[in-house]
């Protein structure tokens, strides 16, 4: 069994305070509009699967099934919400992010976290292949 550790334990996800159970922030600071659709995606299931910190360690192969995707989209979207500051990622693990207060600078991850060589991700891709 994976022992599931927060990355970032200042950044827990918390439920807001109002009707949603998506924080409406989304798209009222513009965060929707910097994301492409299989980033939406991607973000929508991993609220979906995460525990009450925001933590979750699906599989690139099941997270690929589950939402039509190739690891290489999937690779691009996961570096777009780190890079957003929606996610934080270290494989195994993903952990959504609370969104940072309006003004604050969101603190990235080191791109290279989230990155994977492009060997690993033709690795990847041809044990997808049948």
């Amino acid at each position: 069994m994976t022992v599931k550790h927060v990355i970032h334990p200042d950044r827990i996800r918390k439920i807001p305070n109002q009707f949603s159970w998506i924080d409406g922030r989304l798209v009222r600071d513009g965060y929707l509009d910097k994301c492409k659709h299989s980033d939406a995606s991607l973000y929508l299931f991993l609220i979906a699967v995460s525990d009450a910190r925001g933590l979750s360690y699906y599989s690139d192969n099941s997270v690929c099934k589950r939402l039509s995707m190739d690891c290489c989209l999937l690779s691009e979207s996961r570096l777009r919400l780190t890079q957003l500051g929606l996610i934080a990622y270290k494989k195994p693990l993903y952990q959504v992010l609370d969104l940072a207060p309006l003004g604050k600078k969101i603190p990235r991850n080191n791109p290279s976290d989230s990155m994977q060589p492009f060997g690993q991700i033709l690795k990847q891709i041809m044990e997808m292949t049948p």
